[in-house]
């Protein structure tokens, strides 16, 4: 992750550049006003990282500033949430006085949660052997009386749970709450505030959908249970199998029963409703597509958006909604759905305030 330069009075004005800059480059598109969600100002990320600097006997935090390289002790960051403040200079003290814990320690990674829960994953440049196992349970003890905190020490080919590998996140979203295991190393939405708006609109959007919703990279199936009472029922694909075990766990959690998860990529899928391939997967499942009556199709593709196939396979459904994190190549797909869709509602998400990153949303319906 690289250093953001966190300035809150400012917040308004790097959000205002951010609308401006979006305008123009949707400006050939015939589009509704523009929506905009901003963040929190501070401690919005629920998630960070750190490098880790031995000297002498100090131990710290550090990150690298992109541009300058410099090293840049970090004690406390400003992004991150509270709880991971919090954890973060008592972590360093402990590690400090433990010569086997901090010894080729190289990294530290934090996942947090609003609802109380955080995780450390500790890297490291040695094998972790039972002397570390016996610190490590120890140092969670100690920990343990202050937070909820699970800890995962990692080396080469090695790693140690120390209880769970993931947090349980709750989130209250329009009017229910929702239940989410987020695990180590699988994608979450970093901006949990921003997250819940970004679920309302999507619910909002819906809100008198008739018919069976078909979501593509549904991850820990984050939208899918929000948006799932919307719907008769929701097939959604995935191709991480953490994510796809996530989105099980998350099912069962809510008591969701009108929620299909199935491990298959965009393109993978596309191929099964065009006739291409059969796959063994679906038959598993137990899943007949033709059975599905999709009016509405859900897309929140990686940063290099959607490929030509699915496109057009997007475009046989009548509403689309999508999410992207990568405006350049949501405007190349908008070129192609905008020949048969009409963009009705457009919005920005500030899932990271102080960069140039933003997060988009369209609601698209057949012209």
């Amino acid at each position: 992750m690289s250093l953001e330069f966190v300035d809150p009075d400012n917040y308004e004005s790097q959000l205002d550049a951010k609308k401006e800059q979006f305008t123009q480059l949707f400006s050939t598109f015939e589009l509704p006003e523009l929506e905009c969600f901003s963040s929190e100002k501070i401690h919005y990320r629920m998630r960070s990282q750190f490098r880790v600097w031995h000297e002498d006997e100090d131990l710290y935090f550090y990150m690298t500033d992109q541009e300058t390289k410099a090293r840049i002790r970090v004690e406390q960051f400003l992004p991150a949430s509270t709880l991971i403040n919090e954890l973060m200079p008592r972590l360093v003290e402990e590690l400090k006085v433990s010569p086997i814990l901090r010894y080729k320690l190289f990294q530290a990674n934090f996942l947090s949660s609003l609802s109380g829960e955080i995780m450390v994953s500790l890297l490291y440049h040695k094998p972790l052997d039972d002397e570390w196992l016996t610190a490590i349970n120890a140092l969670k003890q100690r920990l343990s009386k202050q937070f909820k905190i699970n800890i995962i020490g990692r080396a080469r080919r090695q790693k140690f749970i120390v209880d769970n590998d993931f947090v349980i996140e709750k989130l209250n979203v329009d009017g229910q709450q929702l239940i989410y295991q987020q695990v180590e190393n699988s994608f979450t939405q970093p901006n949990a505030k921003v997250s819940i708006n970004m679920l309302e609109w999507a619910i909002e959007c819906t809100r008198n959908s008739e018919g069976d919703l078909l979501e593509l990279y549904c991850g820990n199936g984050n939208f899918s249970l929000a948006l799932a009472k919307n719907f008769n029922r929701v097939l959604a694909t995935e191709v991480s199998t953490p994510s796809v075990n996530s989105a099980q766990f998350n099912i069962a959690a809510n008591n969701i029963d009108n929620v299909k998860i199935i491990r298959m990529s965009a393109q993978e899928f596309t191929q099964a409703v065009n006739g291409v391939r059969e796959f063994n997967r679906l038959k598993e499942k137990n899943v007949d597509l033709s059975s599905y009556q999709c009016n509405t199709i859900f897309v929140d593709p990686p940063r290099a958006g959607l490929d030509d196939e699915t496109v057009k396979m997007v475009q046989n459904y009548d509403n689309i909604l999508y999410i992207s994190c990568n405006p350049e190549t949501l405007k190349d797909n908008l070129d192609v759905f905008t020949q048969t869709h009409d963009i009705k509602k457009f919005s920005l998400f500030d899932q990271f305030p102080y960069t140039h990153h933003t997060e988009a949303g369209v609601f698209l319906v057949r012209k």
